[in-house]
């Protein structure tokens, strides 16, 4: 048994051990077709190839891993101050239990190290987003994992190879035939007007400041998003909460995916309006959007122990599955 670095020559091999493990139901994973590698890893700017790994034994391919490190950084990121992501690991089912999975995480973790990566980790902001179908629905899916599923044998084999959770994020689903809208939304919306604080579609035009809440919730994704949007032609809706020049509360923009998935970037509040209902009125503001844009479901992430579950639960949402996001430090401090 060999690890040596991935070739193209490699790839049907790679790909049938991926397409192996979704259709034995080990991975929530979507099937991984050729011009889907094409499309989703190798058109990505980030991806160079050059973390992904292959076992070979006897001229077939046993193992695969991928990974990759960022080379299109938001604001204040660095090549310095990135880890390195995990992207995905197979093993042949009649090559396991023999240490393949973990030679292979190995040499990835090394190649980190040579790179100056201080970390790696499964996280969110891998530069890779990989659909899933979620479990108990008609085909329905989402668009990117957060981290590693708990339910999956991924989830105590890097716990073995030295990786920690550092959270733990629930994915929630919505048929959107089931939503139930919050009775109070008008009310609130009035009560928030009394304050100063109008609610609805915002007019990009208006030029509103948005750097101040994200100063204050540290989100230079969620600035990128506002400053990207708001700068196009023909945005998409933005759904804010605005005060005296100010957006202190968005969700947005509000698209729909082919597959009926109403997609958004998030949810957020600036800390200092927090607790006034402003999030409860944005995000069943949301839901009524996804139903005229004629999106059939909604998925989003939260906190395992985070209070917005209620919020999400009490419109219809169902928890279903959690995922740990997971770090291993590469440097002995």
């Amino acid at each position: 048994m060999i690890i040596r670095a991935f070739a193209k020559r490699d790839l049907a091999a790679a790909l049938r051990l991926w397409n192996d493990s979704v259709q034995r139901g080990e991975v929530l994973l979507k099937r991984m077709a050729e011009r889907d590698f094409q499309r989703i890893l190798e058109g990505n700017p980030s991806y160079d190839g050059s973390f992904d790994f292959v076992a070979e034994e006897e001229g077939k391919i046993a193992g695969y891993i991928s990974g990759i490190t960022k080379k299109v950084f938001l604001p204040k990121e660095t090549a310095e101050n990135t880890p390195g992501y995990l992207t995905a690991i197979f093993v042949d089912a009649d090559h396991r239990r023999r240490g393949i999975g973990t030679a292979l995480l190995q040499a990835l973790l090394d190649a980190f190290r040579r790179d100056g990566k201080r970390d790696a980790v499964c996280f969110s902001s891998n530069p890779i987003d990989l659909g899933w179908t979620i479990p108990d629905t008609p085909g329905h899916d989402h668009n990117n994992m957060p981290g590693v599923d708990i339910e999956c044998a991924g989830y105590p084999f890097l716990h073995e190879n030295g990786f920690a959770d550092v959270a733990v994020e629930v994915a929630m689903y919505l048929n959107l035939s089931d939503y139930r809208e919050t009775p109070i939304v008008e009310e609130l919306q009035e009560k928030l007007l009394g304050e100063g604080i109008r609610t609805g579609r915002y007019d990009v035009g208006l030029g509103y400041d948005f750097d101040r809440m994200c100063d204050h919730v540290g989100s230079e994704y969620w600035r990128s998003v506002l400053r990207e949007e708001t700068q196009k032609r023909d945005p998409r809706p933005i759904l804010a909460a605005t005060h005296e020049g100010h957006i202190v509360g968005f969700t947005g923009p509000v698209d729909r995916e082919d597959s009926g998935r109403g997609w958004f970037t998030g949810i957020c509040t600036d800390p200092d309006f927090e607790k006034r209902g402003i999030a409860t009125v944005l995000f069943n503001l949301l839901m009524r959007e996804f139903i005229r844009k004629g999106a059939l479901f909604s998925t989003l992430f939260t906190g395992d122990t985070s209070h917005a579950q209620r919020l999400y639960l009490r419109t219809g949402f169902e928890i279903k599955r959690r995922f740990a996001l997971m770090k291993k430090p590469l440097i002995e401090e």
